[in-house]
């Protein structure tokens, strides 16, 4: 039987429709498209897709599950290494990482192995709405108690792991919800909040505690929280603090960056006004600087609370954007309007301190520079001005220092970030970190990953076996 090399399409909001809500925009496999697309898969006997994945999925072995209808084995075998599949399903860029090395791919199209995850973990949440819950096995409880420092991905992960192998696991927040990045940073037409909610509610089926409006560094510090009986310590609170370009007008009225726009948006219910009358600038001109999936979030966003017109600015090619191509498509296809090779230099107010213009300078493409890129070069006397009621900055985040200043002896790089080695230990024995408090902004998958890898070592540390 010959095997169809094109992926099964997943259906989609139509752009003109989807641009004004904020509905999830792709739609989700139905069960016939997902058991033609399991069919898809060769089960090659390498495997390459499980060492593409960060959290080591065994995507064989629930893929062929899926082909043979067994869902509820297809569930397990993906919750033995990630809890949040519906999650890392929707958001996770397998096309950079399971995907890419797919053997499929070679003849074709590579499965839609994130397509698939999440139409597993869809029919999971279903099920658990009839109260079918059926939760992974828990070791004998290990007497140790371990604090895990912020919600986010990499915490999520690793106290899920760290629960599983029976230690009791704390969770502190500093929000007054979970989540981190997934619900203050990625916006509900890609990531439904409701369905963040429903699998971090499925971690507390496990027994994870968790403690909110808790800022470690303030509320208590590191060393505070070992003397109240934590033998180890997971810092995962992410790299929550905005980069600006320090150029001039910068400081006008209605300038934001990514991450406040975002947070207000999304974990402030903005866009649901005036059920939720949370203050944000509801921009008609808006200028987005940057070309990441952050800012692909923050223009789809913009247009989506009313905005006539969305520009996005970014210095280099449509190649070298670090955006998913299907969230550069999808902000393509909505109306955004990409000004390329382009870089602001200064933004211009008017008399009451508002913004009104962006002046911009035309750039080229120079040679490759540390990150692999091509370096944008400016070209001179190429500026122009565009006029603006709104810009939203989205050019990179850092950690937040607050924890580094208040842990003695915690080592920390250039750009404020905590230094691990590849267990995750950082330089004060029993703290371990993980995910973009380690690496700078990074992806969701990644940041579980790092967390996983830390609640191994965690164990070894606490056996006796690091030190």
């Amino acid at each position: 039987m010959s095997i169809n090399k094109i992926q099964t399409r997943m259906k989609e909001q139509l752009p003109e429709e989807r641009r004004k809500n904020f509905s999830e925009v792709p739609l989700g496999y139905t069960k016939e498209e997902a058991l033609i697309e399991a069919s898809r898969c060769l089960q090659c006997l390498t495997r390459p897709c499980i060492n593409g994945c960060p959290v080591q999925i065994n995507i064989p072995g629930f893929i062929k599950a899926i082909k043979e209808e067994n869902f509820e084995i297809a569930i397990e075998i993906i919750h033995e290494s990630d809890l949040l599949p519906a999650v890392t399903g929707r958001v996770c860029p397998q096309e950079e990482q399971c995907q890419v090395v797919c053997i499929m791919g070679k003849a074709g199209e590579p499965v839609g192995i994130g397509r698939l995850e999440r139409f597993i973990a869809d029919w999971d949440l279903e099920r658990r709405k009839k109260g079918e819950v059926r939760l992974p096995k828990k070791a004998e409880p290990r007497g140790k108690k371990i604090a895990v420092i912020g919600s986010g991905p990499a915490g999520l992960s690793c106290a899920v792991d760290l629960i599983k192998m029976g230690y009791e696991v704390t969770m502190f927040e500093a929000f007054h919800t979970s989540g981190g990045v997934l619900t203050y940073g990625i916006p509900e037409f890609r990531l439904p909040k409701a369905i963040v909610n429903e699998e971090i509610a499925f971690l507390d089926k496990l027994g994870v505690k968790r403690i909110f409006d808790y800022l470690v560094g303030r509320t208590s510090t590191i060393e505070e929280l070992f003397k109240s009986g934590f033998s180890a310590i997971f810092i995962g609170s992410g790299a929550g603090l905005p980069q600006f370009m320090h150029i001039p007008g910068e400081n006008l009225g209605g300038i934001y960056s990514a991450n406040e726009f975002l947070t207000r948006v999304n974990l402030m219910k903005a866009y649901k006004f005036p059920d939720y009358d949370t203050p944000i600038k509801h921009g008609k001109r808006v200028a987005v600087i940057g070309g990441g999936n952050v800012a692909m979030d923050s223009a789809r966003t913009a247009l989506r609370l009313g905005a006539e017109h969305v520009y996005l600015i970014y210095r280099r090619s449509r190649e070298e954007m670090p955006a998913r191509l299907e969230e550069v498509i999808h902000a393509e296809e909505e109306g955004i309007e990409f000004l390329l090779l382009t870089n602001p230099v200064r933004y211009i107010g008017n008399e009451n301190g508002l913004v009104q213009q962006v002046e911009c300078l035309k750039m080229k493409l120079g040679e490759g520079d540390v990150s692999g890129r091509r370096r944008p070069i400016p070209i001179e006397g190429s500026e122009f001005k565009i006029d603006i009621d709104q810009a939203i900055v989205a050019v990179g985040t850092n950690p937040n220092p607050i924890i580094a200043l208040t842990t003695k002896g915690l080592k920390t790089g250039r750009h404020g970030e905590i230094w691990a080695d590849e267990n995750g230990q950082t330089s004060v024995p029993g703290v371990f970190a993980g995910g973009d408090i380690v690496t700078g902004a990074a992806t969701v998958i990644t940041a579980m990953g790092a967390g996983r890898n830390a609640a191994k070592s965690i164990e070894r540390y606490i056996k006796g076996e690091l030190t």
